[in-house]
C-alpha cells in the first residue's frame, strides 16, 4: 500500500481518570491512562483503521461516506470549522 501523511482534527477529552482521543474524520476515538497514551493510542488505531479498510477493498468508499475527497489520488479530510459548547436537556 502506497501511503501519505494527512493532518486530521482530533480532540481530547478527560473522561475521569482517562484520556480520550477523538476525531469526527475517521469517527474513530480511544483513550488512554495519560495524555501521550491516548495521542499514540489514537495513532495506532487510525493506522490499523485505515490498513484494514485498505486491505479490506473499502478505504475510497469508507473515506467518502466520512466526507473526505479525493483529487489526484490524494485524499483530503473534511475540515473542522468550529468546536463549542452548546447546552443540551437532560431529563432528570
Amino acid at each position: 500500500m502506497e501511503s501519505r501523511r494527512v493532518e486530521l482534527s482530533v480532540t481530547f477529552l478527560r473522561a475521569g481518570k482517562r484520556y480520550v482521543a477523538f476525531s469526527p474524520a475517521l469517527d474513530l476515538s480511544t483513550s488512554g491512562k495519560t495524555f501521550a497514551e491516548a495521542r499514540r493510542h489514537f495513532e495506532e488505531a487510525a493506522d490499523l483503521f485505515l490498513t484494514e479498510l485498505d486491505e479490506m477493498g473499502t478505504l475510497d468508499q469508507t473515506l467518502t461516506a466520512l466526507g473526505w475527497r479525493k483529487l489526484e489520488r490524494r485524499w483530503t479530510p473534511p475540515v473542522l470549522v468550529a468546536q463549542e459548547n452548546s447546552q443540551v436537556r437532560i431529563p432528570a
